[in-house]
């Protein structure tokens, strides 16, 4: 074997050569104690964009913001309508006494109260048509008790007979509380439904519609007396009108 190379030899080590010069220029040389690559910083994105893309994003799950201190206030509990059963001035008038109420009296109950009033309403209304003046004696005050009474005497009189039938009650709420030396007034607003007719000694019918549903709405303040045993409250002043 020839020692020597041949030039077509030499001009392929020759390209060989150049050639790898080139690739480690372009490539450069790693070791171990060469400093890591720098990736450029992500891109700072600002309130607006991040809210665009959140609004994009149907999978995001909202979180319950925090409810304000105004939302978190309850209204006070006296059984009054909706619309007014708020933090007004009247009303917190209205919550004092209550508590003072029940300082005198530690099973009041707005709501109990209002039950109760409900079944009295009924009965009293029925009891003043059929002329029931034993069943309106206990739950009317003297005074009421007596205008009642004449009212029923003065029918009989004429020869009048009065029919109602009681169809319901459709609100019944508390409008006003009161407390004066041991005697708790309650005023509530009663809107009822019923059919009442009053007939002369003839049978004609001279006031009201055996036919017609009427609307009535009263105003009854009801009271007792708190220093008592007698648990019941009695009928004390009315005020109504037909709606």
């Amino acid at each position: 074997m020839n020692d020597t190379f041949d030039p077509i030899t030499l001009l392929i080590i020759a390209a060989a050569v150049i050639v790898f010069f080139k690739l480690r220029g372009v490539l450069g040389q790693r070791t171990g104690h060469d400093d890591p690559i720098d990736f450029p910083p992500p891109k700072q994105q600002n309130k607006r964009d991040i809210d665009e893309e959140s609004s994009d994003d149907t999978n995001v799950i909202q979180m319950p913001t925090k409810t304000s201190a105004k939302q978190e206030v309850e209204p006070v509990e006296l059984g009054l309508p909706a619309e007014e059963e708020v933090l007004s001035p009247a009303n917190i008038k209205f919550a004092d006494v209550l508590t003072q109420i029940r300082a005198l009296d530690n099973t009041f109950d707005p709501d109990t109260f209002v039950e109760g009033a409900k079944s009295a309403y009924e009965m009293i209304v029925t009891g003043f048509a059929n002329g029931d003046k034993k069943a309106l004696k206990s739950l009317l005050s003297k005074e009421v008790f007596s205008g009642f009474s004449s009212a029923i005497d003065q029918r009989k009189k004429e020869g009048a007979e009065m029919s109602t039938q009681f169809v319901g009650i459709d609100e019944a709420d508390v409008v006003n509380i009161e407390l004066e030396n041991k005697r708790a007034f309650v005023t509530t607003r009663f809107v009822s439904e019923l059919v009442s007719v009053v007939r002369n000694n003839a049978g004609k019918v001279i006031e009201g519609d055996a036919t017609e549903v009427q609307k009535i709405i009263d105003t009854w303040t009801f009271e007792r007396d708190l220093s008592s045993r007698d648990p019941n409250w009695r009928l004390v002043s009315t005020d109504g009108d037909d709606a």
